[in-house]
């Protein structure tokens, strides 16, 4: 027993080591921005994809770059435009002749095999194209003309857009939104950080970045990760906080009951317990504490939560949702969750 728990600790000891490593490495090129930076490595180490949103000019595509560089993994780039068609991301069947004169169908790969795909501003292209990406990030596979290609593991989209309300953007379909483990919002930088962001890119020349890690570290990882254990009690909390965000669910609060006209698909559970185990392997701790869950409960669920029109007319954001459920929402309650019948009751 105690040297399974030896074996255990070591290989916690490892992970960690290893997501310092990477974060240290990215730190080179990326000045400030530490959430993102640890947003997206958790969705790294929960197999899940990451949306960053915020203006022009921030670092989001330099910051992805960057995670590439750090990974010896194969990346691409797609840049998302109004005239990109599903074809130019997934590929297509074309026809080949060889040197004998014979003619032959033959599937040309698009850039969405790579292990990291690097979406930039997918908001700029129809949604008819940004859905092209639907089935490579649920199954992880792509179907054309009737033949299911697989992509390798790891394999993690990472899109960055601008907000919504900017020209020329269009809004991602609510289906593809939820494909995205991790909604982050990139902040705008301090005075300090820019200082040294100006230093860093006006003086000498920008720094190369080591590999860190393969896929098959990676894939390591996500497995360790998995296996941290959650205590039932903390699972119910992450599931009522999840039903809190539907306005007919008996978990449901004044404000999401008023402003909410969809919550979170169960996608939103499984974020919040997958990320809620990363975290307290990366804080060196062998369970999920209510915190673990707090803490991640944002990019979460933030993109997950539609408001009807009374909540868009009156400017509310899912973050104040979001708080609002996380005030009224009690750690622990005496109706176990799947109880909905007797709670309805007792508020009659």
């Amino acid at each position: 027993m105690e040297e399974e728990r030896d074996k255990l600790l070591r290989k916690a000891q490892e992970v960690q080591a290893g997501v310092s490593d990477l974060r240290e490495e990215i730190g080179k090129a990326i000045v400030g921005q530490r959430e993102v930076v640890e947003g997206v490595l958790i969705c790294m180490l929960c197999g899940g994809h990451a949306l960053l949103e915020g203006v022009p000019g921030l670092g989001k595509t330099y910051l992805i770059r960057s995670m590439g560089e750090v990974l010896d993994l194969e990346t691409s780039r797609i840049q998302f435009t109004p005239d990109l068609m599903p074809a130019d991301i997934i590929g297509t069947n074309v026809l080949v002749e060889d040197e004998a004169n014979r003619r032959a169908i033959r599937f040309q790969r698009g850039p969405v095999f790579a292990h990291i795909v690097l979406a930039d501003e997918i908001n700029r292209a129809t949604p008819k194209t940004q859905s092209a990406l639907l089935e490579a990030m649920q199954e992880q596979c792509i179907t054309v003309g009737g033949i299911q290609y697989d992509l390798e593991s790891p394999f993690m989209v990472l899109a960055t857009q601008n907000p919504i309300e900017m020209e020329g953007t269009y809004p991602l379909p609510e289906a593809q939104l939820d494909r995205f483990f991790f909604k982050l919002n990139v902040g705008y930088p301090s005075a300090s950080e820019i200082a040294e962001i100006i230093d860093r890119t006006t003086r000498g020349v920008l720094p190369r970045l080591a590999k860190v890690a393969d896929g098959a570290a990676i894939e390591e990882m996500k497995a360790f990760a998995r296996e941290i254990p959650i205590a039932s009690h903390v699972k119910e909390y992450a599931i009522r906080l999840v039903l809190a965000t539907h306005p007919d669910s008996p978990y449901s609060t004044d404000t999401s009951r008023r402003y909410v006209k969809y919550g979170s698909s169960p996608r939103g559970t499984q974020s919040l317990v997958l990320a809620g185990k990363v975290v307290a392997l990366l804080d060196g701790r062998f369970n999920v504490s209510f915190d673990d869950i707090r803490r991640i409960i944002g990019p979460g669920l933030r993109h997950r939560i539609i408001l009807n029109f009374e909540g868009e007319a009156e400017g509310i954001t899912t973050e104040a949702i979001i708080e609002d459920i996380l005030r009224e929402t009690p750690e622990t309650t005496d109706s176990p969750v799947g109880s909905e019948k007797r709670e309805k009751a007792g508020k009659r």
